[in-house]
């Protein structure tokens, strides 16, 4: 039920479970802001055997120049954390977080201080790198 809900969220494409596990999903998140906005970012949500008790993690599988994703495609997501998770709190939600996340970059949210840094001192140098790295790196958004 939760997967069809993520799939017809418009904010994402391609959501389906990933090598068939009901724990693991994929799909593209489609930013709607600049500089991510031309390009698609695969994502990876993985929910532990004892979700909805625990929070699922949400990984970046395309590269993106973030200051909230690590170059591994961790991502700072509160959201997600034991200290904030609810158990009532349901996969598209946290997709939904996350594509906020990605559109709105959160200096309080910081996995990479050099990016963010960045961001905060040099704004349109930071525009710069991540739209040529959005154009090298991610795939093409879906029609």
């Amino acid at each position: 039920q939760e997967l069809e809900e993520a799939r017809r969220w418009e904010g994402a494409r391609d959501v389906r479970l990933l090598d068939g596990n009901v724990r693991r999903w994929t799909g593209l998140l489609l930013p709607n802001n600049p500089p991510y906005n031309t390009g698609a970012f695969r994502f990876e949500l993985t929910f532990s055997v004892n979700h909805p008790l625990e929070p699922p993690c949400a990984t970046l599988r395309t590269p993106i120049y973030h200051p909230s994703v690590d170059l591994e495609g961790r991502v700072c997501q509160p959201l997600t954390t034991h200290v904030h998770w609810e158990p009532t709190t349901r996969a598209i939600q946290v997709l939904q977080d996350l594509l906020l996340q990605l559109d709105s970059p959160d200096l309080q949210q910081v996995l990479r201080p050099d990016v963010a840094r960045e961001l905060q001192k040099r704004p349109e140098e930071f525009r710069r790198r991540a739209e040529e790295h959005t154009r090298l790196h991610a795939e093409p958004r879906p029609d």
